[in-house]
C-alpha cells in the first residue's frame, strides 16, 4: 500500500451556511479535493482522521429502485454528505459530523443518530478492511426536520453482518445491527446500480 497523500492545511468545519455546525469549534485535516482517509483512533499524531466534504452534488443519494419512502426522502430539505477512508478513525469522525450537523439542523435525536451511524459505519469499515484494495465509506444523512434517513455505502459486495465486540471502549466499538434495529424506527441494505458495494440505511424520528 502506498503512503497517503500529504495533508494540504487545516480549516474549520461549518454548518448550514457552511459545512458543519456553527460555533461547535470542529476542525478537520484537508486533503486534495476527492481524497479522504481515517486513520488510527482519531486521536493524536499517529491516529489524524482526514474527510472530504461535499453538499452532495459530487456524489448522489444512490436511493434503491423499489423503495418508495427513500426515494421521497432524498427529496428532503435537510442533508449532507462525507467520505472516509475505510479506517477505525471514520467511526468517532462520522459520529462527530453527525452531532454537528443535527445541531445546526435543531433536531433532538442527535444521541440515537449517533449511535446508529456509529454501528453502521463500523459495520461498513470493518468489511471493507476485507478487500484487497483500500477503500472509503461515504455517509449522508437527509432530514425532513422530524426524521433523519442514514444512508452508508461501502464497496464490500456482502450483506451487511453483526460486528463482533472487540472489548473496547464501547462509544468506538460496534455493538451490531441489533443495537441498530432497537433504535431507528427501521432499517435495511441494498446493493446499488451505478456502483459496486451496498448501501446500509436506518431512518431515525423522535416518536422512537
Amino acid at each position: 500500500m502506498t503512503n497517503p497523500m500529504p495533508v494540504t492545511g487545516v480549516v474549520r468545519l461549518r454548518g448550514g451556511r457552511g459545512l458543519m455546525g456553527g460555533g461547535t469549534g470542529v476542525y478537520a485535516l484537508v486533503r486534495p479535493v476527492g481524497v479522504a482517509c481515517a486513520a488510527g483512533s482519531g486521536t493524536g499524531a499517529k491516529g489524524v482522521a482526514t474527510a472530504h466534504l461535499s453538499g452532495g452534488a459530487k456524489a448522489g443519494v444512490p436511493v434503491p429502485p423499489h423503495n418508495q419512502e427513500i426515494n421521497m426522502a432524498t427529496r428532503w430539505p435537510l442533508r449532507s454528505f462525507l467520505e472516509l477512508g475505510a479506517y477505525p478513525g471514520a467511526v468517532p469522525c462520522a459520529r462527530l459530523h453527525v452531532k454537528a450537523m443535527l445541531w445546526e439542523w435543531g433536531l433532538s435525536i442527535a444521541e440515537n443518530v449517533e449511535l446508529v451511524t456509529s454501528e453502521i459505519v463500523t459495520n461498513s469499515v470493518q468489511a471493507s478492511r476485507l478487500l484487497d484494495q483500500p477503500s472509503v465509506v461515504r455517509l449522508w444523512l437527509l432530514s425532513d426536520k422530524e426524521r433523519v434517513l442514514i444512508l452508508v455505502w461501502d464497496a464490500s459486495p456482502h450483506p451487511p453482518t453483526a460486528s463482533a465486540d472487540s472489548g473496547d471502549d464501547p462509544r468506538e466499538s460496534g455493538r451490531g445491527l441489533m443495537l441498530v434495529e432497537a433504535i431507528s424506527d427501521q432499517w435495511s441494505w441494498y446493493f446499488t446500480r451505478e456502483t459496486t458495494g451496498k448501501v446500509v440505511w436506518a431512518l431515525c424520528s423522535e416518536a422512537r
